[in-house]
């Protein structure tokens, strides 16, 4: 006789923080939606932690599928070190993915964790099925290398303007903006209970050299993609040129690309109310 199934959990501020050991790597993660074989997996930017997704583009996404989001080695709650490459997160990412007993897997990604993804769809063809990259570039894009003197100035901005440092490096810096900039920091704080940890500084400053070392890569071969792949940004990003994401879609054979006018690194979120919908219906079950 089997006990009772386990209720859907369709917020993601309401879902709760697991564990699961592999290769000496205690990960933490989260899970909500409908259960199902193949999973979506978030892979998240720079500094984050389980507590910089927005919530209104995950709920939208697991109202129909099983959405998984976790920590890399080092980060919020799970233990180890960061590595000094981006490639070797990659490997971290399937570590945990094959721990949790999945064969194939769907990527939602932002900014780093799009690095990473493409990294672990070279490495694993096999194991992805379908790719959101958004807010990324290509190893090897021009001017993704600067991105340390960039978040070190707009970390500085921020704290002279008492604001979040994402208001800055998210989101331009006029009116509307700035608007949604603070409306984008509000919804991450829709859980108040089982919060991550943030990252440390020591882990922040070697996933900053692992991105300069990225940007200075010699380009991946991405021809060789064949997963239908949705491609999304901002039309001002500062952090990771917006001129990469048509850099991605040039180089990923019949994959999709949506630039947001009038946004920046952040432009999925300050268009959650277009992007969702359209992210939801490209990773339908």
């Amino acid at each position: 006789m089997t006990g009772p199934e386990e209720p859907i959990i369709t917020s993601y501020a309401q879902a709760p923080t697991k564990t699961i050991t592999a290769e000496g790597v205690t990960f933490a993660y989260r899970e909500l939606g409908p259960r199902g074989d193949i999973p979506v997996v978030f892979f998240v930017h720079l500094a984050a932690t389980l507590d910089n997704w927005d919530p209104r583009i995950v709920d939208a996404i697991a109202a129909n599928r099983h959405v998984i989001t976790f920590d890399q080695r080092g980060v919020g709650a799970s233990s180890g070190a960061v590595p000094d490459t981006l490639d070797a997160a990659a490997d971290d990412a399937y570590t945990f993915i094959t721990a949790l007993g999945y064969e194939k897997i769907d990527i939602f990604s932002f900014s780093m964790g799009g690095f990473i993804a493409q990294d672990l769809v070279l490495k694993h063809p096999e194991l992805v099925r379908r790719l959101v990259l958004t807010g990324t570039g290509p190893r090897g894009g021009r001017n993704i290398d600067k991105v340390v003197g960039m978040t070190y100035w707009d970390i500085l901005r921020a704290t002279v303007a008492r604001s979040d440092p994402k208001e800055f490096l998210f989101f331009n810096r006029d009116r509307v903006g700035k608007r949604a900039g603070k409306a984008f920091i509000e919804r991450l704080q829709e859980r108040t209970t089982d919060r991550d940890e943030p990252i440390s500084n020591a882990a922040f400053s070697t996933q900053l050299k692992a991105i300069q070392k990225f940007g200075r890569s010699q380009p991946s071969d991405l021809s060789v993609f064949t997963q239908p792949t949705l491609i999304a940004n901002g039309d001002n990003d500062r952090m990771v040129p917006s001129i990469l994401s048509a850099d991605l879609h040039q180089r990923i054979k019949g994959s999709e690309l949506i630039i947001y006018t009038n946004s920046g690194h952040g432009g999925i979120f300050q268009y959650w109310q277009r992007f969702a919908p359209v992210a939801a219906e490209f990773l339908a079950p």
